[in-house]
């Protein structure tokens, strides 16, 4: 007869290990001699290192009794089925490593990859990182608003960034964080502005359902204000020359122009 000990040790397994299987049923509680210590035969150690092996597969130990019971076909049926179940555990652990990897950069978090796409577009035409991170923060709340017309708002980014007005127009918003209010670049940046509004105007954009409430809207518009100081300089030329608005532009009625807005 055994102790616990030489149990544990002729099946490779740990006295601890032998206890637990005690505890959840896999492996019978032996007789006991006058000591009051446990006492093991053959058929234990056979049965322990079964229960080994199939743990040591990766089979889950809640399964383990229902497999040790089974006849022949049973078991294999079993073992199919387990495989079958670790096998999509482990597209499951390859998917959500993908997405950890492309979680790495930043962006991926929140955003769909034509919006990261289109960051990185924005970092090839030399877009300093500060204003991109700006960007990003918007674009995240965008996509979390309208995430079923977010792939048609962001294609057409992708459109606007073949407009050498557009690049233009990055070019010099990049540098623009720490520009002075009366830094004579604004009126630039207004003309190109000005310049794709009237452009959208025509093409029947302006004022287009864009599917995104007044509110959000409103808080689009206080983050890119809050920016820096050239916004409200911009903000107040382009009221000046009847427009308004950041994220959903529209025109200034004539009669409202003398009534709202601010000095230069």
């Amino acid at each position: 007869m055994l102790t616990i000990s030489q149990l544990a040790s002729y099946a490779g397994v740990t006295v601890r290990a032998v206890r637990h299987y005690h505890r959840i049923g896999l492996l019978p509680e032996p007789e006991r001699d006058r000591s009051g210590y446990r006492t093991y035969d053959a058929a234990a150690v056979v049965r322990l290192i079964r229960i080994r092996t199939l743990a040591d597969a990766g089979v889950p130990l809640a399964r383990v009794q229902e497999l040790l019971d089974a006849g022949p076909e049973d078991f294999a049926d079993g073992v199919q089925e387990i495989d079958k179940t670790l096998r999509a555990e482990i597209r499951r652990l390859q998917d959500t490593r993908s997405r950890l990897a492309r979680l790495a950069a930043g962006e991926h978090l929140a955003l769909p990859q034509r919006v990261v796409d289109y960051l990185d577009r924005l970092r090839g035409l030399g877009v300093e990182e500060r204003y991109i991170e700006m960007e990003r923060d918007a674009w995240i709340m965008i996509a979390a608003q309208v995430p079923h017309s977010i792939d048609a708002v962001i294609a057409k980014k992708h459109e606007e960034l073949d407009d050498p007005d557009t690049v233009k127009l990055y070019s010099l918003l990049s540098g623009a964080l720490d520009w002075p209010a009366d830094d004579p670049r604004i009126v630039e940046v207004a003309d190109i502005m000005e310049r794709l509004m009237i452009r959208a105007e025509e093409a029947g954009e302006v004022g287009a359902d864009d599917g995104i409430d007044d509110q959000f809207v409103d808080l689009l518009d206080s983050i890119a204000a809050n920016s820096s100081p050239v916004a409200e300089r911009l903000r107040a030329i382009l009221e000046e020359r009847g427009w308004k608005g950041w994220i959903r532009i529209e025109r200034v009625p004539a009669e409202r122009l003398s009534t709202e807005l601010l000095p230069l």
